[in-house]
């Protein structure tokens, strides 16, 4: 399954990039001693490499967080997510633990520096299209008790049925990853300032933490 950009999208940003991975037969499970190890060893290296001072200047954070002012999003709401996961890590937090599959893909993208999202493919319907959003658009992302109202003009990711995304930072409910999937939908979030070849590399790392500890295969 791929993702096209809307042509009304691409016009304002031409140089939007995202790239897709699929990933089949994996085995979503609540924790991993193993990944529980390799989780404290990525955190060590973060506040080895980062404090809070240096991460708010690095160059994909920033491109990041002018795109969100470009769309209507304020970046000190709603960070970008790598930066966020690795802030609260400089913060003294751990990782939220949520399960082995979600969890990989958030240890690549604190150690790439790339937003990441994944699907339950086998609860999308059709393929996946990036747009903006239109005015009365509803949206039930992850943790919301009710949907929320669009205001039109914001960047969605949807199937043929539903709202599957708010493009980079909020995945739906009705899409997450729960530990009965099988078959994942990884996005990897690019922006306007960040080279193809970066993302290409997140998302190789993405796959690589994924098998690791869910098996399965992927392809980008």
């Amino acid at each position: 399954m791929n993702l096209k950009i809307d042509a009304q999208l691409k016009t304002r940003f031409s140089d939007l990039t995202v790239l897709t991975c699929n990933v089949k037969d994996v085995k979503v499970k609540k924790q991993n001693v193993e990944l529980e190890k390799f989780k404290d060893e990525i955190m060590e290296k973060v506040r080895e490499k980062y404090d809070l001072d240096s991460a708010k200047n690095l160059p994909t954070f920033r491109a990041y967080r002018d795109f969100f002012w470009r769309v209507g999003i304020d970046p000190t709401k709603n960070r970008p997510a790598a930066e966020a996961l690795i802030r609260r890590i400089l913060g003294g937090k751990t990782i939220p633990r949520i399960n082995t599959l979600v969890d990989a893909y958030n240890l690549a993208s604190i150690k790439t520096e790339i937003a990441l999202a994944a699907f339950d493919a086998n609860k999308l319907k059709g393929g996946l299209i990036m747009r903006f959003a239109e005015k009365t658009e509803k949206f039930l992302g992850i943790g919301m008790e009710k949907p929320m109202l669009l205001q039109g003009g914001e960047i969605v990711v949807s199937d043929s049925e539903k709202l599957v995304a708010i493009y980079p930072y909020r995945d739906a409910d009705s899409t997450k990853i729960t530990d009965k999937t099988k078959n994942v939908m990884l996005l990897v979030c690019g922006v306007p300032g960040i080279a193809e070849e970066t993302l290409q590399n997140a998302a190789q790392v993405a796959l690589d933490y994924i098998t690791r500890f869910c098996g399965g295969e992927g392809k980008i």
